[in-house]
């Protein structure tokens, strides 16, 4: 089974019609986009509603034209999405254009999908996204989830919410070696969360360069997914030379990048050492 995998396309229309170029070529059984699917709330694009002026209607158009060689879509959001939009994407499902993963599963064929959207505090003020990592502590220069400002009302105590705790909840005791896990966040100092913070301090503290999750680090050292897709860290890969790399028998891919091109990974889920990263 042949899947997609594309992260972090921002909004920026050129990547999104490169994607569905290579959909429509390939005809992969999946495509899975690990969040940050939205133009940047600040940024001035050709469209008024990004969704419904583009991004539906882009999806519509191709399952229209591939019939039943239509893909399955599985999408999360990104710390950069706004939580507003959040039922449009639920909505959409209605149409059959994608299916919607934060805190959910699916099955493809015999492998099951979970989605997982949050990642650690940031210093960016938009926290819809953002929850404690494994206890009420903020990185030097972070703002602290409490700090910031939401879209939507927060559900629960964000206070004491952490990402450890929503991991052991979405997956309980099931067995995930077959498991495909689609974050946002990368893991914690690994090739794939590698920020260009090199030489910064904040009141004399050294920046730590690492900036992903160590709750989702520990999670694929337990655990031991087959297949962890991450995102949001762009220069981790051109800082690193690395876009993936095994933890223990886990093999996790960053599929962000900071150039001006769409990023595909593509891998054939019978054989995960299949992967391949295209700069398109």
């Amino acid at each position: 089974m042949l899947i997609f995998f594309a992260t972090d396309l921002h909004g920026k229309p050129g990547r999104y019609d490169k994607l569905f170029s290579e959909i429509r070529r390939r005809q992969p059984a999946a495509v899975l986009l690990g969040g940050d699917l939205m133009p940047h709330e600040l940024a001035h694009g050709p469209f008024s509603d990004f969704i419904h002026d583009f991004l539906l209607p882009s999806f519509l158009r191709l399952k229209e034209d591939m019939g039943t060689k239509y893909p399955e879509v599985l999408l999360i959001l990104g710390n950069d999405d706004a939580r507003a939009n959040e039922q449009e994407f639920i909505k959409a499902e209605n149409t059959g254009a994608w299916s919607y993963m934060h805190e959910k599963s699916r099955l493809l064929g015999k492998h099951e999908v979970f989605g997982y959207a949050y990642i650690p505090p940031t210093p960016f003020r938009l926290k819809d996204w953002e929850r404690y990592d494994v206890s009420r502590y903020a990185d030097p220069g972070c703002l602290h989830p409490l700090e910031g400002f939401f879209t939507t009302e927060p559900e629960g105590d964000i206070e004491y919410q952490t990402i450890q705790q929503d991991l052991d909840q979405l997956v309980s005791d099931k067995d995930l070696s077959k498991a495909i896990m689609l974050f946002h966040s990368p893991p914690y100092s690994t090739s794939l969360d590698r920020a260009a913070l090199d030489g910064r301090f904040i009141d004399h503290v050294p920046l730590d360069v690492h900036v992903g999750s160590i709750a989702i680090k520990r999670f694929i050292e337990d655990k031991q997914p087959l297949l962890t897709l991450h995102g949001h860290i762009h220069e981790s890969s051109r800082i690193t030379g690395k876009w993936h790399e095994y933890i223990g028998n886990t093999l996790a891919v960053n599929g962000a990048w900071d150039g001006q091109e769409l990023s595909l990974v593509s891998f054939y889920t019978e054989d995960p050492r299949s992967i391949v990263r295209e700069l398109l």
